[in-house]
């Protein structure tokens, strides 16, 4: 068994089942992002785990416990929320305190753990302001001193991020991932921002109506979606629609134009339609590009995003949009102009339902 066992959790709300089933083994020290949008069922997940709320069927297990018949504050879990939650009575060393005077340690015990945990934030210093004299990043940093002050076996983060400016947030989730490394501690993220999830989590979870659309490492829900729903909510991806061909040779007509796929297409004849995706980064227009596969078109646009120069294609009825880096010595296509998109077969993968 996992470390952190979920199997078949439930919930409903009335007759609204908004978690269906779900399922999860997490490692001891590992970090688990949830993303999806608003509504998917990640934040009530979090808080099944934390106590908050009750399953309406499944189990919980931590480090082979069952926490089912367990109040929160009998869980040893640690909890970061959105909205920080600090005391705003209590300066920045009562605030890291608070948990382990509750807890009943002694007074030289909390001062040795309160000075640890503000050397792990960095805000040693900060001790004696109050929450109202710290910045939003400084708050999230207390708040997260105050979670790991008593040793949890579980950290859980309900997006700390979400309401710090985008330099901050940055700043801030590679300091999380740092402090998550150093203690070895079981981690569970929640999140709708896709570039938090693929850049700190060694899983990520793409959550969509209640249902876990895929589990994997931020490698594999990037390269090979499982769905068009995880295909269309991680990264900018390219939806196109096709007619298969021959669906042993793995061929299938774009636009009009046949191309031929890296594998055979199972499941599939002749003449039925097919939804394939194509990252924006996997294509080229360059003169001598790489690649084994070409799609004439016309360019339709053109945006400059600083490092690269996004481009729309029209091929047949599809627009596919292809990244090309900010190059002061490359003119870029204008709209209207013919060009050939180059890509590697292998980049050309066929979304499921």
């Amino acid at each position: 068994m996992a470390f952190l066992q979920l199997t078949n959790i439930q919930k409903s709300f009335g007759p609204v089942q908004v978690v269906h089933n779900f399922d999860m083994g997490i490692d001891k020290g590992e970090f688990v992002s949830f993303l999806g949008p608003s509504g998917c069922g990640k934040t009530t997940i979090l808080r099944m785990i934390a106590g908050f709320e009750t399953p309406s069927g499944g189990t919980i297990f931590i480090d082979g416990k069952d926490q089912g018949a367990l109040k929160p504050n009998q869980r040893n879990i640690g909890m970061v929320f959105q909205a920080y939650a600090l005391f705003p009575n209590m300066n920045v060393h009562d605030n890291v305190a608070f948990g382990l005077k509750v807890a009943g340690d002694s007074k030289p015990e909390i001062d040795k753990r309160v000075k640890q945990m503000l050397g792990l934030i960095k805000l040693e210093h900060l001790a004696d302001r109050f929450p109202y004299q710290l910045s939003g990043g400084q708050q999230q940093r207390v708040a997260l001193a105050r979670a790991l002050a008593v040793k949890p076996q579980v950290l859980l983060l309900d997006e700390p991020l979400s309401a710090l400016d985008a330099k901050i947030r940055v700043s801030l989730r590679e300091e999380i991932r740092q402090i998550q490394q150093q203690l070895g501690i079981t981690t569970v993220f929640v999140t709708h921002d896709q570039e938090e999830a693929l850049s700190i989590s060694d899983r990520i979870v793409v959550m969509n109506a209640g249902r876990a659309d895929q589990i994997g490492t931020p490698f594999e829900i990037y390269n090979t979606p499982a769905t068009r729903f995880v295909a269309s909510f991680v990264g900018t991806l390219n939806i196109i629609e096709g007619k298969v061909a021959d669906p042993a040779i793995g061929a299938v007509t774009i636009g009009g134009q046949q191309i031929s796929l890296s594998e055979p297409i199972t499941g599939a004849k002749g003449g039925d339609s097919i939804s394939l995706a194509l990252r924006p980064e996997a294509g080229s227009i360059a003169e001598g590009a790489r690649g084994d596969t070409a799609l004439p078109g016309k360019v339709v646009s053109r945006s400059f995003l600083g490092s690269v120069i996004r481009t729309k294609l029209r091929v047949g009825e599809d627009i596919i949009s292809f990244d090309m880096f900010n190059d002061p010595g490359m003119i870029p296509p204008v709209a209207g102009e013919s060009v050939t998109l180059r890509f590697a077969a292998k980049d050309l993968l066929v979304i499921r339902e």
